[in-house]
């Protein structure tokens, strides 16, 4: 008799079966663990295109409504009022989704002249699958917003917003960083490093612009 389940996994995977906690909230799981060996695993199954743009379509859903849930309940002036919610969204699931994919490609590239020895699809699978076990972070943090702002009620102070929403990216900063040491055989401290402070310094020119009305 025909394992039909199997056979989809094969298909997925190339061929490549791996029955040790092979469900997806497992891999999560793992990649928690260790990311280094749940990339190397995602890797070593030669993942679909479908099966990896389904990994960043995903996380920028969950990220999705992450910003919505904290836009909504406690309101920013440097969020998207809800009026923008769909724009919001076409934006995320299409200018973030492309913005991965060069992501990947700038980063494999560089990381490559740096002596990395993953290539362009390697780097793409550490990327994307990081930002996805990355994303439950950015949900996670917008609960813990919501439940404050519940809790302080209407009045309280926001000194406590403004670090919330973006606690986020250490997470996401460290699971795309295991991701990229893992495709291109490097050390992850470094990469986390300067991925760190380039986000930093993003982050401060965006302020810095915001504050004198440029955006």
């Amino acid at each position: 008799m025909v394992d039909h389940s199997m056979i989809e996994e094969f298909d997925i995977t190339h061929g490549h079966y791996e029955e040790r906690h092979a469900g997806l909230a497992w891999r999560i799981v793992d990649a928690w663990r260790d990311m280094g060996t749940s990339t190397r695993r995602l890797i070593r199954e030669d993942p679909a295109e479908g099966r990896l743009l389904f990994y960043v379509l995903m996380a920028d859903i969950v990220v999705f409504l992450s910003w919505t849930l904290k836009t909504v309940v406690v309101p920013h002036p440097a969020a998207p009022m809800p009026v923008q919610v769909s724009i919001v969204l076409v934006l995320i699931l299409m200018g973030r989704t492309a913005l991965m994919y060069s992501f990947a490609g700038i980063s494999g590239f560089v990381l490559r002249a740096l002596g990395g020895q993953g290539s362009y699809r390697d780097t793409r699978a550490g990327v994307f699958w990081g930002a996805f076990v990355a994303a439950p972070f950015s949900l996670a943090v917008a609960l813990i917003t919501v439940g404050l702002a519940m809790v302080q009620g209407a009045d309280a102070p926001d000194w406590y917003v403004i670090p919330l929403y973006w606690v986020s990216l250490v997470p996401f900063i460290w699971f795309i960083s295991g991701g990229l040491g893992e495709a291109q055989r490097m050390r992850v401290a470094p990469i986390f490093l300067v991925l760190s402070v380039l986000t930093v310094a993003t982050l401060f020119v965006a302020l810095v612009a915001s504050g004198r009305g440029i955006i």
